[in-house]
C-alpha cells in the first residue's frame, strides 16, 4: 500500500503530510510533514493584528519530516504529488510576505520583520 497524503492544519499553518497513524478514540492523527502550503502567522494569536503585546511571536513552519499530532477534523485528503519541501516553504513564505506588503499597518511591518528572521534561519 502506498503513502497516504493529507492536508493538515497545525496552529496557523497548512501542510501536506504523510499520514502515519490515526487515533479515532482520541480524534487525532500523526502526520509527517512533507510540504508547506501556508506559512504560520506571526504575532500573538490571542491578540490578532496587535503589536502592543507582551511577546510578538516568531512562528516558523514545521520542519521537513517533523511529526506532529493534529485533530482529525483538520485533515483533508491530498491526492496530488506533494511539492518539494524547500520550494513549498519558499513559496508559502513569499505568498505571506506578498500579502503583508500590501498592508501598511505596524502589525504587518512587524510580521514582515519576523518573516525575514524566519527566511534567514531557513537559509532562503
Amino acid at each position: 500500500m502506498g503513502k497516504e497524503y493529507v492536508r493538515a492544519f497545525y496552529k496557523t499553518g497548512a501542510y501536506v503530510g504523510e499520514l502515519i497513524e490515526r487515533q479515532e478514540e482520541n480524534q487525532r492523527a500523526l502526520v509527517k510533514i512533507v510540504a508547506v502550503l501556508k506559512h504560520p502567522m506571526q504575532g500573538d494569536l490571542h491578540s490578532p493584528k496587535q503589536t502592543d503585546v507582551p511577546l510578538f511571536h516568531q512562528r516558523k513552519a514545521l520542519a521537513q519530516f517533523e511529526k506532529t499530532w493534529v485533530p482529525l477534523s483538520s485533515l483533508k485528503s491530498y491526492l496530488e504529488e506533494p511539492p518539494v519541501y524547500r520550494s513549498s516553504l519558499e513559496q508559502a513564505l513569499y505568498s505571506q510576505e506578498e500579502e503583508l506588503s500590501k498592508d501598511r499597518s505596524a502589525w504587518a511591518k512587524l510580521c514582515l520583520e519576523r518573516l525575514q528572521e524566519c527566511r534567514d534561519e531557513y537559509g532562503l
